[in-house]
């Protein structure tokens, strides 16, 4: 009821409707409307009421509401159910939860602010109240736990498309899950599963874009290494409209992936990829090598040509580009 009312506002393009009209449309009580418009402005819209002139939307606030992000999505099943917080510890431990509940492929869960955003190897992502989109989806694909990293590769293609394409910025990926932006990073991907042996149960694919952030919101240790799409581009971007426009590429991109297989999203990858070529050092959980990336295999995992002629493929680890002032701050 209340998506219905907020929907008619909307469609009256600033104009007054009266609660009369709205009770005899939704064919409810004229105090119900109201209680239902009320809550709307709790939620932060900005709706004005004069007597006999009725109802009219002034503004919509600046958050990540699930009603905000339906409004005109175009997806199958991304984004098709959203949980929406204003605040929570990390939006991949609920998405982990929410999934081993049984809830849909497509789920998504975000927030507003994360108090405990994660990062790879068990870093720390910043997450500001308002000021970029962090958010987990669950993900069901028929892949073998082998497989699973793929699915960073696919994530990271879709935005860097949505940049390029969309905003115009000349943004590249890091192997496996950095998206940067002239040598910052701007986007992470955590990408964590639960399997069996043969087969994933679910994978919770873990994003987190700085959209808004100014240089002041950043910690002065990676201010140099840290950047937003505000920043680059000089202005501030309307959060919602750039969720619903990745959502709507990587579904396209998760689709076709699942249909023609890896080697098509392994082509894209190479020709946004920023890591190959490079003298790099990756760190992993037990030790730190440093080499040449030189491929990125079948699996998606970074082959690096180490010093002594051999050669050692990687499927997880965290990367730093040695000819670039690149972070190791890992992604959400």
């Amino acid at each position: 009821m209340r998506e219905d009312i907020l929907n008619l506002l909307k469609r009256q393009q600033g104009q007054f409707v009266s609660g009369e009209e709205l009770s005899r449309m939704l064919n409810v009580s004229r105090t119900a409307v109201w209680k239902h418009i009320q809550a709307l402005r709790e939620e932060g819209y900005r709706i004005e009421s004069f007597s006999k002139l009725g109802y009219r939307l002034e503004g919509v606030p600046d958050k990540m509401l699930p009603q905000e992000i339906a409004n005109g999505l175009n997806t199958k099943s991304l984004g098709k159910n959203i949980i929406f917080f204003e605040e929570i510890e990390s939006t991949n431990i609920e998405a982990k939860k929410r999934a081993d509940q049984h809830s849909p492929e497509g789920l998504m869960v975000i927030a507003e602010s994360q108090t405990g955003g994660k990062g790879r190897l068990g870093r720390s992502w910043l997450s500001p109240a308002g000021k970029g989109l962090w958010f987990s989806l669950i993900l069901r694909p028929p892949i073998s736990p082998l497989e699973a990293g793929q699915i960073t590769l696919v994530a990271a293609i879709a935005i860097t498309q949505v940049l390029r394409e969309q905003y115009f910025l000349p943004a590249g990926i890091k192997w496996p899950n950095d998206i940067l932006l002239n040598s910052k990073k701007v986007c992470g991907i955590l990408t964590e599963m639960k399997a069996e042996a043969d087969a994933v149960n679910y994978l919770v694919l873990g994003i987190g874009i700085n959209v808004n952030l100014q240089e002041a919101d950043f910690p002065e240790d990676v201010r140099t290494t840290a950047t937003s799409l505000a920043i680059e581009q000089g202005r501030q971007l309307n959060r919602v409209k750039l969720l619903q426009t990745i959502l709507e590429a990587l579904e396209k991109l998760y689709y076709s992936y699942l249909e023609d297989g890896f080697g098509p999203v392994l082509e894209l990858w190479k020709s946004y990829n920023v890591t190959l070529g490079k003298e790099v050092k990756i760190t992993t959980w037990q030790n730190t090598l440093s080499g040449k990336a030189v491929d990125v295999d079948a699996a998606g995992g970074l082959v690096v040509l180490l010093p002594d002629g051999s050669s050692q493929t990687f499927y997880s680890g965290d990367v730093t580009l040695k000819e670039s002032r690149q972070s190791s701050v890992t992604s959400n």
